[in-house]
Order: C-alpha cells, then structure tokens, then sequence
C-alpha cells in the first residue's frame, strides 16, 4: 500500500510539474515583470489598507454585537440576533452592492430627527465613493460573523472562573485582562485567524464596486496585455504571499496563549509509565478523585 501511494504522489507531482513549469502559456517571464510593478504593488497596498480598516471596524462591531448577545435585555440581544442573522443569510458581494447603490434608496444622508427635515444633510453618492462602500460592507460582514467568534470564546471560559474572579474582589477590567480574557484569547485565535484571512481574500470581491485593489488592478492589466494568465498568476502570488504573514502570525499568538495548556501526547514518557502510544502524560486527576469517600485524602 505504501508503494502505490508514494507512486501516485510521485505521478500527481510529475503532473503538477510539467503543467507550471513547461507549460508555455504561464508566461513566467512576464509574471516576473509585472510582480513588482508600480501598479501591481500599488494595489497590494490598497489591499492591505482596505483590510486593516475593514478588521478595526469589524472586530469592533463585532464585540459590540457580542457584548449584546450576552446581554441581560432581551432587546439588545432580539437586535444582535437579527444582525447575525442577516450577515449569516446575505451573500458579502450583495452587502456591497446594496451598500454602495444606497443612493437609489436615500439620496441623501443628513442628521436630523426621524419624519422631520434634516439639520444637516449630504448627497448619498458623495459619501458612499467605491472605497467607503468597501470598508463599510466589509465591516459590516465581519462584525457578524466575530460576533459569534466572540462569543464562543467567552461562554468557552468556566463558570468556576468568574466565581473565583468574584471571590477575589477583582475588578471587571483586571479580571478580564488577566484571568477571563487570556482564556478566552486561546480558543478565540484559530476561527479568528481564519476569519481574518477570510477578510483579506474577501477584499477581491470589491471589484464590482470599482475599487482598485489588487484583483482590480490585475483586470485591467489584462484587459489592456490581453494576458489573462499571467496577470492572474501575480495576484495569486500575491495572495499566498501575504496569506502567509498571516499564517505565521497565528502560529506565534498561538504558541504564546497555548502555554500550560498543551495536551499533545508525549510518547516517550508514556511509554515509560507504560501508558501507551496514545495517553497523553502526564494525566491531569480529577479533584474529585483525590477524595475517598469517607473525606480522607488518598
């Protein structure tokens, strides 16, 4: 068994091989020089302001739309519900759209009070330009889907926990910052992390409003070379590139919040305790089972 398959994965490399590297039609030679041209790299940059501005405002609804979640009236967490609700069922590439047409619906944006004129007022299209309905789409669909990342990661925190936090006479702000909040942190960091590289490929989708980041810049490039491929190819380069900052980030928030709570086996321990291959060392015992049952401590 072992030889076929490393025979088939010698063949699927073989196959991949020769379909990037012989295959004419990749043009790796104008993919080298475009990767770093100036309008390539301007709109790597576009790409990756647009996505720090639409992570800010979207981690910050989303802990607003969580902290109403687990809120106490039931008004707040009706609203946070139908939020979340409208982000799970509205495709990103329709909030967009609606976001940036908004115009049709109300040419003007003012401040005022309800069914009276306004105070002051703007035209709806001066306000929503392409890289406005960007971001704000953007947010908005981030803000619901961390809201419920969010609250994961609070309700993943014990009720032991916050009743100890309680005995001590902590504060809320210490007590989330040095007891709740790194727990929470820890099974917070891989949705998130997914999340955010989410975020950062969902950026693509802002073509349709004619903002010019990456992937828009790459289709104009090739509507005007006609080299559909290539250009392509250097924003997927892109796109793994800077997905891999990325990753490595997680790796290194992970390790740093993981600390006293590894639970991977360690084989060689195990096995001298004669616990086998697959018993994690060493076992955590149960308060619970340090008791006999007439009170005495085993």
């Amino acid at each position: 068994v072992q030889w076929v398959i490393l025979i088939a994965v010698i063949y699927m490399v073989a196959v991949v091989g020769n379909l990037l590297i012989f295959n004419e039609s990749w043009n790796w030679p104008l993919v080298a020089s475009y990767l770093f041209s100036q309008r390539i790299v301007l709109g790597v940059f576009n790409t990756i302001w647009l996505t720090v501005l639409s992570l800010t405002f979207g981690l910050l609804v989303g802990l607003v739309a969580c902290g109403a979640r687990l809120s106490r009236f039931a008004v707040l967490r009706t609203i946070a519900f139908g939020y979340v609700w409208l982000v799970r069922a509205t495709p990103p590439l329709v909030i967009l759209l609606l976001i940036y047409f908004l115009g049709v619906l109300k040419p003007t944006l003012g401040i005022g009070l309800p069914f009276l004129p306004y105070l002051v007022a703007w035209p709806t299209n001066d306000l929503i330009t392409p890289f406005t309905a960007a971001v704000v789409g953007l947010a908005f669909y981030l803000g619901g889907k961390t809201a419920e990342i969010f609250r994961s990661g609070f309700l993943a925190v014990g009720t032991g926990q916050r009743e100890a936090v309680r005995a001590l006479g902590l504060s809320p702000w210490t007590a989330l910052t040095r007891v709740t909040g790194p727990q929470a942190v820890r099974v917070l960091i891989p949705p998130m992390a997914n999340e955010v590289v989410t975020m950062f490929k969902n950026t693509s989708l802002v073509s349709v409003v004619g903002f010019a980041e990456l992937l828009t810049t790459t289709q104009r490039l090739y509507a005007t070379n006609f080299e559909t491929i290539p250009m392509l190819t250097v924003a997927c380069i892109w796109y793994l590139a800077l997905t891999s900052v990325l990753m490595a980030g997680q790796l290194l928030l992970e390790r740093k919040f993981a600390r006293g709570f590894d639970r991977r086996p360690n084989t060689k321990l195990s096995k001298e305790k004669g616990l086998g291959p697959d018993v994690p060392f060493p076992v955590p015992v149960p308060v619970s089972e340090t008791v006999s049952e007439k009170g005495g401590v085993r």
